[in-house]
């Protein structure tokens, strides 16, 4: 799945696009609109705290961060004098899990206060009016999904992000 991110001119448009989208066979669950605060959206599917914060990019960094610090804080456990093979690996598995949880609690924490990053360079346009419309379509989709979109707005700039897959085998 790859984010597509557009910003739409007023409600309307974003309807007639979020119906296509639907048409399409995008779930509901996967578009997210994004409004300036206070403006109804009706019945559009609104982002949630989870796409308008860091909150999911945080809490990866956290595992990855706090994972690897319990790791080297378990090698460091482990050279200290009484230590048997079995006990290593234990206190190695634990001050890694330890370590992962810790850090995506506390990140997890920090991401929910921060506002999303790719979200921040549509800020100025959502707050003059225009709606930011963030769906999450297969891969192989792109481009007919864009096609779609400029059906309703021709010079739309569409903005993406990379899959998190590797493209490796």
């Amino acid at each position: 799945m790859r984010r597509i991110y557009f910003l739409t001119p007023d409600i309307a448009v974003t309807k007639n696009i979020v119906n296509d989208l639907l048409h399409a066979k995008i779930d509901e669950k996967h578009i997210h609109i994004i409004a300036k605060r206070n403006t109804p959206l009706e019945d559009l599917p609104e982002a949630n705290l989870l796409q308008k914060s860091d909150f999911i990019p945080a809490v990866e960094q956290g595992i990855a961060i706090g994972g690897s610090t319990g790791l080297l804080a378990g090698l460091v456990a482990i050279m200290l004098p009484p230590a048997s093979t079995v006990i290593a690996g234990g206190i190695l598995l634990a001050s890694t899990i330890a370590g992962a949880s810790v850090g995506a609690w506390v990140s997890g924490m920090v991401g929910m206060s921060i506002g999303n990053r790719r979200i921040q360079e549509f800020e100025d346009a959502i707050e003059a009016g225009k709606f930011l419309v963030l769906a999450d379509v297969p891969a192989d989709r792109v481009i007919e999904i864009e096609e779609c979109i400029k059906r309703h707005i021709p010079q739309v700039e569409i903005e993406s992000t990379e899959p998190r897959i590797p493209a490796f085998p």
